[in-house]
């Protein structure tokens, strides 16, 4: 059955590139999968247009997967809401739902191999790493992220690590840059914890300034491909399940 991965969608059309080059390499790890992408918002095409022809071409069954790197407000509020309608529009059409991306390992060596892509190996000397992401309204949202970010502080070897959120919650960058100065660390690099590039990373580019290395966000990784395929099979055998019962 097709898989709908759907992103959030940006102005930025960096944002909806990275999307494609990531689908591109989902396509390649599972030859022979129908790949569609579609965006929620901002970018197109938009998931009911992507749903609407897909029951066109005669699908009755598709999975879709959110690219979504937590479960905060676009995954608990504005998919399902679009869900809802798609049902409504097209009553023969079944849909199940993955997981979000996140938090899952692979998602973490992605990030990891992003700052070893600007120089940042486990146990550098006298570094602090920023662990950078979006920041939510949703109090649990946030908590993953600093999980990540005490997990690598522990495991990683570096002098210190601190999570930061590019809005809605705290710290900030510069604190967290701050706070990892403050401990000692003579070196500073920050791991981009957003799926693509976008207004939220330039932001928090631009508060590390100069005086830190910033890696690139995940991306096309074959890590966060993985990723995906492990929340389409989940999902697609919940379908089997269902049709089955």
């Amino acid at each position: 059955m097709p898989l709908v991965a759907v992103a959030h969608g940006s102005r930025d059309p960096r944002s909806a590139t990275t999307v494609g080059e990531l689908l591109a390499v989902v396509r390649d790890r599972r030859p022979g999968l129908a790949v569609k992408g579609a965006f929620l918002d901002l970018s197109t095409p938009r998931l009911l247009d992507v749903l609407t022809a897909l029951h066109r071409e005669g699908h009755r069954e598709v999975v879709v997967a959110p690219l979504l790197l937590g479960r905060a407000f676009h995954a608990r509020v504005d998919l399902p809401a679009l869900l809802e309608e798609a049902h409504e529009r097209l009553p023969m059409l079944r849909t199940s739902v993955a997981d979000v991306l996140g938090p899952d390992p692979g998602l973490e060596a992605a990030a990891l191999r992003r700052l070893a892509e600007v120089g940042v190996r486990p146990g550098a000397p006298g570094v602090g790493v920023v662990l950078a992401a979006t920041g939510s309204s949703h109090a649990p949202a946030n908590a993953r992220v600093r999980a990540i970010a005490e997990r690598w502080a522990h495991t990683q070897g570096w002098s210190g690590v601190r999570a930061a959120f590019a809005s809605a919650a705290d710290p900030d960058v510069p604190s967290a840059v701050a706070a990892l100065r403050a401990r000692g660390a003579r070196r500073i690099a920050v791991a981009s914890y957003f799926l693509a590039p976008g207004l939220l990373p330039d932001r928090v580019r631009a508060q590390a300034g100069t005086a830190a290395v910033v890696a690139e966000p995940l991306g096309a990784a074959t890590e966060v491909a993985d990723v995906v395929l492990d929340r389409y099979d989940l999902a697609s055998q919940d379908l089997g399940a269902a049709r089955s019962a």
